[in-house]
């Protein structure tokens, strides 16, 4: 073996690149330690190509090991690793996102990068090294990716800026942002923040660029180092035939590409396609007609591929141009300008919120759904364990794109979709001790043309005002596209883009926010980078689009309800001592689960005392609540209970007053008489009225019968009194009645 280290510093931790080691039958392979996060990544191309598909198959696969962080997985049954976590999958997709726009396009070749984590040391995040290994492997693999790039994560706390923070660190933040490319230029941007403004995320943004020249820099050395022959296609054999064939087969593609230049930007511009519908048939038109142009040139194999592939170019190509070059778009709007926008709260019956958002023909509705805090989602990976009350899906299913096609299980797609939009709602939730309920949204997309996910984030809060959450404020998004030729000498920023603006030197560049800031931004582009000044172009028109937005959506529903639906669940939270959560358990959970049968309640305790109780009928709440009190009440003198008999001793009667205490009222305490024995009294199970008059040192209750109205019945007929015949016989004292109690006094003296 004949391994290659590579080493530096980088933002005050050792970055440490080794190749040659492991993996050594893939095309390349690196393993990245950072700190002691490490990560080993590797790079395969395909040796033929794939046929058929009109797409690069790049696939990017992000692999958690529990071993990484020793762990082993906490379900009793399978303790293999599954399905990727949400946060594998979005991992993946980050560096998919960086890496991709460097491939060449018109490669079929698939392309499989791996990445694996070994181990992690709960310190450094191991997305940044997943990202530096993606781009180190690739740097070396020979392939034909025009890198390397390198990623940053920038927090801020106390306002001030700090370069891949920890994750303590990260819980001090009120902004997380990472930052894909080179010094010079942005390729990929992914950032949460707590209303962020523009010119501060333009400054952060700035910042993290200027901090990944030392990744970059050891990248470019292991490069240097390792030549690796750049790989070339495999020579394909062709008969003379079939050589004489394809070259007659390019001049007639010259002829079609003629034939688009005078005939594409005529049938696309001839008047204004206010549709997707119009739209594609103004393409469809276009294709046909390039059709019919290649058949009478005698083009009859794979004539309508061709021409799809020649017609897609060109219509990218003459929009690009019409924006650059006319400020105009095929629909007619200027270059800032929304789509027509809709937005309704409460529009389903019996669920707990609903909303309902249009952009164009983009519609989303989300709902939301509230339930106890035991509701929330547990989570395990490599991070550790924990729990989430927020969640948010997204649902895109085919009939939004008109479409018919299978239904599958949930894709990586609409995962990070969801993400996004969960992502963007989390500023501006209430806090459990403000709103202790697990919320979650489900949005379901009807109709996409352009930035469902944004929708998505508009859906959601309408929702969660109508459900009555009390968000902070309203949350919307927007989708802002790129128009650029190929060495990026002109571009122009675009507002809320639609299906033939996302092509070629674009980039689909999301943010969302309230009035006061930004919580969101998810970058990607088809260019190799974005400069400074068309992020901060971009940031600067998405915030008024965002205000147009907001405004719309206040219309709609200006603050959230005052009061929940009928139909949700009520929760009362309240706070106990935490050294009695053990008296509301009981042991085995004894207590606790005797209230939840009796009441049909949900109650969640969590370690500081605070107790959520939960359920649909109010009634019964308040029972399960009123139990909970008096299991953990401190009893005081003068205290005045209704509870059963529960226990007769010769001494006394035991009363229960709450259902884990009881107290005891002494023989003479029980009627207004000398009792002879209790049990010619009352009986086990009768209720009766009882008075605290001492609380002793050691806890317990002592209670009186005496004096209380409601136990008057008891006494009508002197019930159980004492007879003088009872005094005598073999020195029985009280008939046992009063153990270690003074002897009653009758006529100066006592009988023995």
């Amino acid at each position: 073996m004949n391994e290659q280290v590579f080493m530096t510093e980088w933002l005050g931790r050792p970055l440490t690149i080794k190749t040659g080691k492991l993996a050594r039958q893939a095309d390349a392979a690196v393993t990245v330690q950072y700190g002691d996060t490490s990560v080993l990544a590797t790079v395969v191309e395909a040796k033929e190509e794939r046929e058929g598909i009109d797409f690069f198959p790049l696939m990017v696969e992000f692999e958690e090991r529990l071993y990484a962080a020793g762990i082993i997985k906490g379900s009793r049954w399978i303790k293999r690793e599954g399905r990727p976590s949400d946060e594998a999958v979005l991992t993946g997709r980050m560096i998919d996102r960086s890496i991709r726009p460097l491939f060449h396009a018109d490669s079929k070749k698939d392309v499989q990068v791996i990445i694996t984590v070994l181990s992690a040391d709960g310190q450094n995040d191991y997305d940044i090294v997943s990202l530096v290994a993606a781009s180190a492997a690739l740097s070396i693999s020979g392939l034909n990716w025009h890198g390397p790039i390198s990623g940053v994560r920038v927090g801020r706390v106390e306002g001030k800026y700090i370069f891949n923070p920890t994750y303590a660190e990260r819980e001090l933040s009120d902004l997380d942002l990472i930052v894909a490319g080179t010094d010079k230029k942005a390729i990929m941007i992914e950032a949460a923040g707590k209303e962020i403004k523009e010119a501060d995320m333009l400054e952060a943004i700035k910042r993290g660029q200027s901090q990944l020249q030392g990744a970059l820099e050891l990248i470019k050395q292991v490069q240097a180092k390792i030549k690796l022959a750049e790989k070339k296609p495999a020579k394909k054999l062709i008969s003379q035939d079939e050589l004489a064939a394809e070259v007659e087969r390019e001049k007639i593609f010259v002829q079609a590409k003629d034939w688009l230049k005078q005939n594409a930007a005529k049938i696309l511009f001839d008047k204004t396609y206010y549709t997707k519908g119009e739209r594609k048939a103004a393409v469809s038109a276009i294709k046909d007609g390039l059709n019919q142009f290649l058949f009478n040139q005698g083009i009859g194999k794979d004539r309508r591929k061709q021409a799809g592939h020649l017609v897609d170019s060109a219509v990218d190509a003459e929009v690009t141009r019409a924006i650059l070059q006319d400020n105009k778009r095929v629909d007619g709007r200027k270059l800032d300008q929304i789509r027509e926008l809709s937005a309704e709260a409460g529009i389903l019956p019996r669920i707990h919120g609903s909303g309902l958002f249009n952009r164009g023909e983009t519609q989303v509705m989300s709902i939301v759904t509230l339930g106890a805090p035991g509701l929330e989602q547990s989570l395990e990976g490599i991070e550790g364990v924990g729990t989430k009350r927020y969640m948010h899906h997204y649902n895109f299913p085919p009939f939004s794109v008109g479409e018919a096609r299978p239904l599958r299980t949930t894709g990586r797609r609409e995962i990070g979709h969801g993400a996004l939009a969960e992502k963007a709602i989390l500023p501006v939730l209430p806090t459990k001790e403000e709103f202790p309920y697990t919320v979650r949204v489900v949005s379901e997309t009807l109709g996409s043309n352009g930035s469902s996910s944004m929708a998505s984030t508009c859906g959601s809060s309408l929702a969660l005002m109508d459900a009555g959450v009390p968000i902070k404020k309203a949350v919307a998004g927007i989708a802002m596209g790129l128009a650029s030729n190929e060495d990026m000498s002109q571009w122009e920023v675009l507002t809320d883009i639609q299906d033939l603006e996302d092509g070629q030197g674009g980039m689909d560049f999301k943010i969302t926010g309230t009035a006061d800031g930004i919580t969101a931004i998810q970058l990607d582009t088809k260019t190799d980078g974005l400069t400074s000044e068309i992020i901060e172009k971009t940031l600067i028109q998405g915030l008024k689009a965002r205000l147009e937005i907001l405004e719309v959506m206040r219309q709609a529903i200006a603050a959230p309800r005052p009061d929940l639906s009928p139909y949700a669940p009520r929760i009362t939270s309240f706070h106990i001592e935490p050294d009695r959560i053990r008296e509301v358990i009981g042991t085995g959970g004894k207590v606790i689960n005797e209230i939840i049968a009796a009441t049909g309640v949900s109650i969640d305790i969590d370690d500081d005392g605070l107790v959520m109780v939960c359920g649909t009928d109010a009634a019964k709440c308040e029972e399960a609540v009123a139990w909970i009190k008096n299991i953990v009440r401190d009893f005081k003198v003068g205290e005045i209970f209704t509870g059963k008999v529960v226990r007769l001793m010769d001494f006394g009667a035991f009363v229960q007053l709450t259902p884990n205490k009881d107290g005891m009222a002494h023989v003479s305490e029980l009627a207004p008489y000398r009792v002879g024995r209790p049990e010619d009294f009352i009986d086990i199970g009768d209720e009766v009225q009882v008075k605290v008059i001492e609380i002793d040192d050691m806890g317990r209750v002592n209670l009186s019968m005496k004096g209380l109205p409601e136990n008057e019945h008891l006494w009508k007929e002197e019930k159980g009194k004492q007879q003088m015949s009872d005094y005598g016989g073999g020195g029985r004292g009280f008939g046992g009645g009063d153990r270690g109690g003074r002897p009653e006094r009758r006529g100066g003296g006592f009988r023995r």
